[in-house]
């Protein structure tokens, strides 16, 4: 069950985003209630890495469960909106690739008619991700691993794995 979910697009580097993003999407994702320290031994936290950022040609010039994608768009009023959903949500949601853009339309708070001329309009970014996902029993023992050898976790090609730094 989700738990929490908050990220940025925008570049950062890995060693001080994701203490910052955990706790942001832990503690203060306003969709869920904020996470209580009798649920961490119970949870997974997974980390998707985006890369390979590239325009697309048209909204649906991506693969489902290869691409993640990223909208934007001005209404008629000028307004302008944009969401994303990562490779692996469309997949999960069992939507085509037309659903799932109508879905990313409403998410991105957008409440009129979502027509063929809107979605012909959007600007539409494909993106790759590598996840990389820990229980918190892997993450107890990469403390005490870590402590003991001067190990830190490496996430190379998309997995956790140790490596002596």
């Amino acid at each position: 069950m989700l738990r929490g979910c908050i990220g940025t697009l925008e570049p950062k580097f890995v060693h001080t985003a994701l203490p910052e993003y955990a706790v942001i999407s832990a503690l203060k994702d306003r969709r869920f209630k904020p996470i209580s320290q009798t649920e961490l031994q119970h949870l997974t936290c997974t980390v998707s890495l985006l890369k390979e950022f590239e325009e697309a040609s048209h909204y649906l010039d991506w693969e489902i469960g290869v691409h993640g994608i990223i909208i934007e768009f001005r209404d008629a009023d000028g307004r302008n909106y944009s969401a994303t959903y990562l490779p692996e949500i469309a997949e999960e949601q069992k939507w085509n690739k037309e659903e799932c853009i109508e879905s990313l339309v409403r998410k991105s708070g957008y409440q009129g008619h979502v027509t063929t001329e809107l979605k012909l309009s959007l600007k539409t970014t494909r993106y790759q991700s590598t996840l990389c996902s820990m229980t918190y029993r892997e993450y107890e023992m990469t403390l005490r691993t870590s402590t003991r050898a001067g190990e830190q976790l490496d996430g190379a090609n998309g997995t956790c794995q140790y490596s002596a730094s």
